[in-house]
């Protein structure tokens, strides 16, 4: 909330606010002669909508920070920190010691929550205030688009802080009087602003079109969207019922289902559903990816100006360094180059799925490498031992895989990034069932979902929050937020403790106070016309 200013309404300008992440708060730089009553017409309104998509996009790419991906999923049940990889940001993730309220992750998911918050409340405030000429059908699709992105940083802010102050009205001057509000008034108002949104949302496409029913881009907010959204928010909030109803109505649609046949772009090439799902190339809903409920779609900047922001790090986080072994050149097949900056836990490496589970085929979980540089050990098995198995030829997701010939050294990752589909639906449905004490219910959901990837039926007596976790892991590995899942189900202190228990950098000093992260020191300092209290532990 440090970062108060003034959101313009021209497209460039739009742009040049969305860039300015740094700026500080007392920083008194004029951003646009414009204020925020000017949103006055549709073309006002679309480029600042637009303007959302491009801010989300920085919580999955701040590549300033090229550990931020690890801050989300090291020091959880699913992957830990290689000594000689580690980058920095991520280190108080598994050394919980050093999370403290100046941490560097917190701040910056703490003020790109309220920029997302405060650039929504603009719209809004503007689509309900301005005569624009636009039809009221109009305005309601613009409002709830920016409701359903201030309703996401909402809901981001409540799983990671608990109470945090409610802004609801743009913010056009410094404030230093911020006050926490009431966990339940945060979570009404995230409530109230995705009904209205599943309400108002377009609804989505056909698979054969790159256009949705209002001939916007395909990637813009749907209404299954603030749905999916919406059952997330009602899991967290004790509402099962309310969850499983918008489940159901996110399956029930006729909008979606599960992969189950090979298709895409490499569908005559050897490989599996399953994969098919995370091929550039494949993930989008025109491009027949039939469990697309929301992507964040992304494009190469050597063919289209601007066709990322910043440069994500998730490829380089989760794919090994394969190329420090002799023999070994970085390839399309091997997913182009990472760092192994993060690496599975041996619990997920040897526990976690059957050996019949697609979803542990060589295919979407990498274990062996061969030599592929030619000459006379060429196609030969790389040996998987000692401490090259860390980060070198780690076992690792071939969910970020890319290769991009025009930039082997793999820097910048173009890849699209899936957000929603409807595995996760059956997921959030399982654990509504389940906390309703529908435990027969809560099986047969599962076992729709185990059989896509040939895995065992789920009976009632072997259904619990455990195993629900279990299967988000099997499902979700690399896509979801881990951290959140596990905050929000209050389990993160129990499985890490648990299930992340290698020798090799491990987890320490993780206990309750945890399971919300420490309000920024520097918000607190700034706030000084009022009292923004600290998380407890911190």
């Amino acid at each position: 909330m440090k970062k108060n200013i003034i959101i313009s309404v021209g497209i460039i300008a739009m742009l040049q606010l969305f860039s300015s992440c740094k700026k500080t708060f007392l920083a008194e730089e004029v951003y646009s002669s414009y204020a925020p009553e000017t949103l006055a017409d549709s073309l006002g309104f679309e480029s600042s909508v637009v303007g959302l998509h491009n801010h989300l996009s920085n919580f999955f790419s701040y590549s300033d920070q090229q550990g931020w991906p690890s801050v989300w999923q090291a020091g959880t049940d699913i992957a830990f920190v290689p000594p000689t990889q580690k980058q920095g940001i991520e280190v108080p993730y598994y050394d919980y010691t050093q999370l403290i309220s100046t941490d560097g992750a917190s701040s910056y998911a703490w003020g790109w929550a309220y920029r997302m918050i405060n650039n929504a409340n603009i719209i809004i405030s503007n689509a309900d205030n301005s005569a624009t000429g636009m039809t009221q059908a109009n305005k309601n699709s613009v409002k709830a688009e920016a409701l359903f992105f201030r309703a996401y940083a909402y809901n981001i802010l409540a799983t990671l802080y608990g109470k945090v102050p409610l802004v609801t009205v743009p913010l056009t001057t410094p404030k230093t009087d911020f006050v926490r509000t009431s966990l339940d008034s945060v979570n009404n108002q995230i409530i109230q602003d995705l009904v209205f949104a599943t309400t108002n949302l377009t609804d989505v496409g056909s698979l054969s079109s790159k256009l949705n029913a209002n001939g916007k881009p395909a990637s813009r907010a749907n209404k299954y969207m603030a749905m999916q959204l919406l059952a997330e928010v009602y899991l967290r909030t004790g509402k099962a019922d309310l969850a499983e109803q918008q489940c159901n109505a996110i399956i029930n649609s006729g909008k979606f289902s599960l992969v189950n046949t090979r298709y895409g772009i490499k569908a005559a090439s050897p490989g599996d559903p399953f994969a098919d799902m995370f091929i550039y190339g494949n993930e989008r809903r025109y491009q027949g990816n039939k469990e697309a409920i929301w992507v964040m779609e992304q494009e190469n900047p050597s063919t289209i100006t601007g066709g990322i922001t910043n440069n994500p790090q998730q490829r380089r986080n989760w794919g090994a360094a394969y190329y420090q072994i002799g023999g070994m050149t970085i390839c399309d097949s091997l997913g182009g180059r990472g760092i192994g900056r993060m690496r599975l836990t041996n619990w997920v490496v040897y526990d976690l799925y059957e050996n019949a589970d697609m979803r542990n085929s060589g295919y979407n979980l990498r274990r062996k490498f061969y030599i592929n540089t030619p000459g006379g050990t060429y196609g030969q098995l790389v040996p998987y031992t000692g401490a090259d198995t860390v980060f070198k030829i780690a076992p690792h997701t071939t969910k970020w895989y890319q290769y991009d010939p025009n930039d082997v050294f793999g820097f910048a990752m173009i890849k699209d990034f899936i957000l929603m589909r409807l595995g996760e639906t059956y997921l959030l449905l399982a654990e509504a069932q389940f906390k309703q004490g529908k435990l027969p219910e809560a099986a047969t959901t599962l076992t729709t979902l185990r059989a896509r990837s040939n895995a065992s039926a789920v009976t009632a007596a072997q259904v619990t929050l455990s195993y629900i976790l279990d299967e988000r892991a099997r499902e979700l590995l690399a896509e979801e937020n881990r951290r959140m899942t596990l905050m929000r189900t209050g389990t993160l202190v129990t499985r890490t403790t648990q299930l992340n228990t290698q020798t090799i950098n491990p987890v320490v000093g993780i206990s309750a106070k945890n399971l919300l992260l420490p309000i920024p020191k520097s918000e607190i300092d700034l706030n000084k016309d009022a009292v923004l209290e600290q998380n407890t532990g911190y």
